[in-house]
């Protein structure tokens, strides 16, 4: 009865959305189209080149990485110094986004990864971005810049500590479960070492130039580096061919047709390198099917995640674009723009003169908890929100100019780039609604206070 309940609710629920679907109003229609628009940026600007690659490493982490390996340094009863260290300062290295670091979060700790450090690794991947820290430092302030660095490997250990001991009932029961399944097993001992972090190395280098963001300033070593991505991206490709034909015995005949139309493509399209980087992607795909048992596990393995992963990160996305707009948008979502800039400003005055109150009218209340509410509200509204890499510093930018405070500026630098819809819908996916919802809680927390006592340092 309660099951037949629940459906007829639901029933009812969307009836009643269709029925009184506000078509007329502009801003939803343009809520509407942006979150379509917000869709295709993401399909454009993050799937080829940030997930895909992605897919692949994690499904080589469920193939290639012992499980042994994963709880020596990660699981539950590893040294806690070593494995939050690493965690902690793994973005350093991957600088990827939230949605990208969720395969790569997803393997880790469906192999056997206690919950504490999978959590710093995480929250660390998208947040401690070395490049995106030089430039908020260069385009915010340099106060913000240390504040940030040193706010997100705080927040990335501490976060994985008290989820650690939040769930710690749940992580012993884990913790002998896995020993008892896995203890030996050593499936990664077959392969040497140095040939597994090889191949990881072309793979990693793969994903972190190919997405490397150009710099605000036309010179220096980032945008040398901007400048060569490709050539560089190039270079790490050929050497996952070398560790395809050494270590898996792949024909080099199946190598070169593989990589034959990306290389073709490159040449005809030199300025869509995103052509080549597709038919690459397929290639490597399909060179999979030639390689043996492993080359079929790393296969099979790639699309689970894909499956599980990809249709919650665009519904999320979606979603994330009909409410907040897309990020070239001016005030085109469902959320008007000056709303959001009127409740993380420095005082309430913009709040009271969008709510009709006379000029110099002061309310001693909101005054008090002003600071209180937009640290928050600023957390929240970065949770919710998308941030592609780097996206985060020109926005703030704006609302830095538009009188947004430095504490929420804060917040929500360490809130926005490690959390966001798209990314909870998949680690709800991963982790349950109970483990979801306190990660989010704790990072919204956190990032409230830590944004009220620098805005009351600096400000």
């Amino acid at each position: 009865m309660n099951k037949e309940l629940k459906i007829l609710l639901w029933l009812a629920a969307g009836f009643l959305i269709a029925f009184f679907l506000p078509m007329d109003s502009l801003r939803f229609q343009n809520a509407l189209l942006e979150s379509l628009r917000l869709v295709k940026w993401y399909a454009r600007e993050h799937v080829l080149l940030c997930l895909v690659p992605a897919f692949f490493i994690a499904g080589a982490i469920g193939v290639f990485v012992s499980q042994n390996a994963v709880m020596k340094y990660f699981g539950p009863k590893a040294s806690k110094w070593l494995s939050y260290s690493v965690a902690s300062v793994s973005g350093t290295i991957l600088a990827v986004c939230s949605c990208t670091v969720l395969p790569l979060f997803g393997g880790i700790y469906l192999r056997g990864a206690g919950l504490g450090p999978a959590i710093a690794f995480l929250y660390s991947g998208p947040a401690i971005n070395v490049l995106a820290i030089v430039l908020t430092a260069r385009i915010l302030g340099w106060q913000l810049g240390v504040a940030r660095a040193v706010g997100a490997i705080a927040f990335s250990v501490i976060i994985g500590l008290l989820m650690h001991l939040i769930f710690l009932k749940e992580e012993r029961a884990k913790a002998a479960h896995v020993q008892d399944v896995y203890l030996g097993d050593d499936d990664g001992k077959d392969r040497p070492l140095w040939q597994v972090a090889l191949y990881f190395f072309a793979m990693v280098g793969i994903l972190v130039f190919a997405n490397w963001a150009r710099p605000q300033e036309a010179t220096g070593l980032w945008f040398a580096i901007f400048k060569a991505k490709w050539l560089v991206t190039g270079l790490f490709t050929a050497l996952l061919g070398v560790c395809l034909r050494r270590f898996f015995k792949v024909k080099l005949l199946y190598i070169v047709l593989a990589a034959l139309p990306a290389g073709v493509l490159a040449l005809a399209f030199p300025d869509h390198p995103v052509v080549a980087f597709a038919a690459g992607s397929a290639g490597l795909a399909g060179l999979t099917f030639f390689g043996g048992a492993e080359l079929k596990d790393w296969r099979e393995q790639s699309w689970g995640f894909a499956k599980q992963i990809l249709p919650l990160l665009f519904m999320g996305v979606l979603a994330a674009g009909f409410f907040l707009g897309s990020p070239d948008s001016k005030d085109a979502g469902i959320v008007p723009n000056i709303w959001i800039q009127a409740l993380v400003g420095d005082s309430p005055s913009a709040l009271l003169s969008i709510l009709g109150q006379p000029s110099g009218v002061r309310f001693q209340w909101l005054e008090t908890i002003w600071p209180l509410w937009t640290n928050f509200f600023a957390s929240v509204t970065g949770a919710l929100m998308y941030f592609a890499t780097l996206t985060e510093v020109p926005i703030l930018r704006g609302l830095l100019d538009s009188g947004m405070g430095q504490g929420p500026a804060l917040a929500l630098l360490l809130a926005g780039p490690a959390l966001s819809l798209p990314n909870m819908l998949v680690i709800n996916s991963i982790l349950g609604p109970k483990k979801t919802l306190t990660f989010v809680g704790l990072v919204v927390v956190m990032a409230t206070v830590t944004g009220m006592i620098f805005g009351a340092l600096v400000e």
